[in-house]
């Protein structure tokens, strides 16, 4: 499969990004500009109301900071997804805001948690895991893009800062993970070459022919058209 035809860029590959980035500014001013306090529709562990913050959880930050913090890793990994993942984006952000935010309600202490940063940990957890998973060069090669722009994320899985959710954290994390294994794609498999394949023949292999059992290379081995003439 080509890359071409793999990996395709649109418009909305940064605009559905964006949107949601705005989306998000945009509710927040609400929050302020009228003094609403959405803080109740985030999760709430083990309660049947805090079930609703599953799906409004992601939409709700509790101060600039917060939702600064959020705004460009949203941006750059979302834009990542739908551009190397645009078939398998959908799924990924449905079922890891659902699985993220389940996971979340089961193991997270008694407070709410809200913001989008369980989203961050699902997309940055499923680009490096898949990368590594299909073995192909480039996405591999954007796994290691994800772990130097964003590896210390991965310090904010563990609880060193009371103040920050990360039972949210690890929960994206690991939903990211699962879906890393269990969405199939149709991208590019490695490629195999000739002397890789089991019935490989080393000495009908042309281009070998030029070296001798010592490694130098020959120009016009023994009996090639060149010497004859």
């Amino acid at each position: 499969m080509k890359d071409h035809k793999t990996f395709h860029f649109s418009i909305t590959t940064v605009l559905y990004p964006f949107l949601f980035i705005v989306l998000i500014w945009t509710i927040y001013w609400i929050q302020i500009r009228y003094s609403y306090d959405f803080t109740d529709y985030g999760i709430l562990p083990r309660t049947v109301s805090g079930l609703r913050g599953i799906v409004f959880s992601p939409f709700l930050h509790g101060s600039v900071k917060h939702l600064y913090n959020n705004t460009f890793p949203l941006l750059i990994l979302g834009t990542i997804l739908l551009y190397f993942y645009g078939r398998q984006s959908t799924k990924v952000i449905i079922y890891g805001t659902f699985l993220s935010g389940f996971l979340t309600w089961l193991i997270g202490r008694e407070a709410y948690h809200i913001g989008a940063s369980g989203l961050i940990y699902v997309f940055s957890s499923f680009i490096f895991f898949k990368g590594i998973f299909t073995r192909y060069y480039r996405l591999i090669a954007l796994s290691l893009v994800v772990v130097f722009l964003y590896g210390s994320l991965l310090w904010y899985i563990f609880p060193i800062d009371g103040e920050i959710s990360w039972e949210g954290h690890l929960s994206g994390f690991i939903a990211g993970f699962i879906l890393a294994v269990i969405i199939r794609n149709n991208l590019p498999k490695p490629v195999k070459y000739a002397w890789e394949e089991e019935d490989y023949d080393e000495e009908n292999d042309p281009f070998l022919k030029h070296f001798d059992d010592e490694g130098n290379f020959i120009e016009n081995p023994e009996g090639s058209p060149e010497e004859e003439d």
